[in-house]
């Protein structure tokens, strides 16, 4: 376990755990679920998301036997058939609207067993996950080619007309009873909504109407793959056709290696609503050039031309020095859809070498970080308050309407509140515009512990700004709270007498600061006062009003303080 955690590593991979069915289930949803379960050691390992070639075990194990230089890189190749005798997949102009691409391809005299037909099944489910984005962009069928006979025909029709037996159902169902059908289906559901309000839906069939799928949704039963399946027909439709090839060059790359002619694949004609053909798969090779030290220096390693063409052949990327070691040739396989730039061969190039392996330097840049210095003033005050009795309490920064709003005596509107646009829960629907309410919820969890609770929290608010280019503004406040038989109001005017104190600043109108009385709708009548400084209103304190205690769930009074820390930065 430790020597392929290792080798995952070095890899570029991640071994996230070695675990269990049994564990899963027992860590999920307790140990008497899990009995029956199997004991089968699993290997749960995380993937890079652009990395579709390692998707099911036939890549990871081809791409980690070559990076150990145990084989070499299969050279996988297309065979076109004879004229008249291979497959054509014809496509008609109604699925303009709706999925207008389709490739398709052939794996000929194939032997599946058990676990590489769940392996086949498995690929498909995490490549409409990943790449296909939940079949939005890409849907892939693969049927039994013995069953059906060709061309086959990829159009789309109003659902009334559709009429088939989907998988594993035992009786036939027009395509809006399928839709029906499925509305319940854990699985299926969330593909519904791809093609349920289109006027037609999009539909393959062979050359005697046999239905082979109704993509994206579900296949025909008559077309279903078993263990005895010699020759698979694999068809990719979507809304994007690059997409659609990397997703059919993944699928016939990965399980070609099963077939009598191992690495090899029979083409399928494609034939466009214009008249047009062209052959899929595409499999394209391509080659790129890169010149070494651009390599050497992008890592920050100094390795010969030819050593970096061996780490890169590694890691599936055949490569060669050319023109004096000016250049290195690197080819593509069409397995490394993720090769974009030349940046994606560098950090290939990195991984063979190991990032463990790169010598660590000093940057060669000279520069000295200095702290926020709002943050440096947070942390003084931190410092202070606690120095003064108070316990600092960390609260969300998301809260519900009513918080900061109904529980406070406002209106919402008049809060100016950012909204979440469809929040998950009712707890988190507004970024808070003040930080009491993060207070007293903490209070109301603590009402255990003895008496008084002195708690403070320096942190961000958030309130609607068109002016600025986010349409928001963050302001750091100051929030502290003191809970209590009686409310104690001269301890938080004192806190906020010791405050100004280690900000150094005096108690007169002209530089200082001066507190006024005030009404505000959370506090008690004639027990508020608004803090002025710098020549401006920076806050509140005074006496919470009792109908804001009971809406919070407390029993006693209490005196709180907020003012916003950022005009003394």
């Amino acid at each position: 376990d430790e020597e392929f955690d290792e080798l995952c590593f070095e890899f570029g991979l991640e071994l996230d755990e070695i675990t269990s069915e049994k564990d899963i289930i027992s860590k999920e949803k307790g140990e008497e679920k899990a009995k029956g379960a199997s004991d089968v050691v699993l290997y749960k390992i995380d993937v890079p998301a652009n990395r579709y070639d390692l998707l099911c075990l036939e890549g990871l194990v081809r791409g980690l036997q070559v990076f150990k230089e145990r084989i070499n890189l299969p050279r996988f190749e297309k065979i076109i058939p004879a004229e008249g005798e291979g497959q054509r997949l014809i496509i008609t102009e109604q699925t303009a609207q709706i999925r207008p691409h389709a490739v398709a391809a052939v794996l000929r005299n194939i032997t599946f067993t058990k676990d590489r037909y769940d392996s086949f099944i498995d690929l498909q489910e995490k490549l409409h996950q990943n790449i296909c984005r939940k079949r939005a962009l890409v849907a892939i069928g693969t049927h039994d080619l013995d069953t059906i006979t060709g061309p086959f025909t990829f159009t789309a029709k109003a659902p009334s007309e559709i009429k088939f037996k989907p998988l594993n159902q035992s009786q036939e169902y027009t395509a809006s009873q399928i839709m029906d059908l499925y509305r319940t289906d854990s699985h299926l559901r969330h593909y519904l909504h791809l093609i349920e309000n289109k006027p037609r839906y999009p539909v393959i069939y062979d050359s005697n109407g046999v239905v082979l799928s109704m993509p994206p949704i579900i296949n025909g039963d008559h077309t279903k793959i078993s263990l005895n399946t010699r020759n698979v027909f694999i068809e990719c439709t979507g809304t994007d056709i690059t997409k659609a090839k990397i997703v059919l060059d993944i699928m016939v790359t990965m399980f070609s290696e099963y077939c009598e002619k191992p690495f090899t694949v029979e083409a399928v004609e494609v034939v466009y609503p214009n008249g047009k053909t062209h052959i899929y798969p595409e499999l394209t090779y391509r080659t790129e050039k890169v010149k070494p030290e651009y390599i050497n220096k992008k890592v920050g390693i100094s390795e010969t031309p030819s050593s970096l063409a061996k780490l890169l052949t590694r890691m599936c990327l055949k490569s060669h020095v050319t023109g004096n070691g000016n250049h290195i040739e690197v080819e593509i396989p069409p397995t490394r859809a993720d090769i974009i730039h030349a940046c994606d061969i560098v950090e290939d190039a990195a991984i063979a070498y190991g990032y463990n392996n790169i010598q660590m330097v000093i940057p060669k840049t000279y520069t000295i970080a200095n702290q926020l210095p709002l943050n440096k003033l947070s942390e003084l005050l931190r410092l202070d308050l606690a120095a003064a009795g108070f316990t600092e309490a960390l609260t969300f920064a998301l809260c519900s309407q009513e918080d900061i709003a109904d529980k406070l005596g406002m209106d919402i509107s008049a809060t100016n509140a950012v909204r979440i646009a469809n929040p998950k829960t009712a707890e988190f629907q507004v970024a808070r515009t003040t930080l009491l309410p993060g207070l007293l919820k903490t209070i109301a969890a603590n009402r255990k512990m003895p008496l008084p609770l002195k708690l403070f929290e320096i942190s961000d608010i958030v309130v609607k700004d068109p002016n600025t280019d986010v349409g928001a503004r963050n302001y750091r406040h100051l929030c502290a709270i003191y809970y209590n038989k009686s409310p104690g109001f001269e301890i938080i005017h004192g806190l906020l007498d010791r405050v100004m104190q280690v900000l150094e600043v005096p108690p007169n109108e002209e530089n200082g600061y001066t507190i006024k009385a005030a009404e505000g709708t959370a506090f008690f009548p004639g027990r508020c006062a608004e803090v002025f400084a710098k020549g401006q209103s920076i806050g509140k304190l005074g006496v919470i009003h009792p109908d804001v205690i009971t809406k919070f769930e407390l029993t006693m009074p209490c005196s709180v303080l907020e003012i916003n820390i950022e005009p003394f930065v």
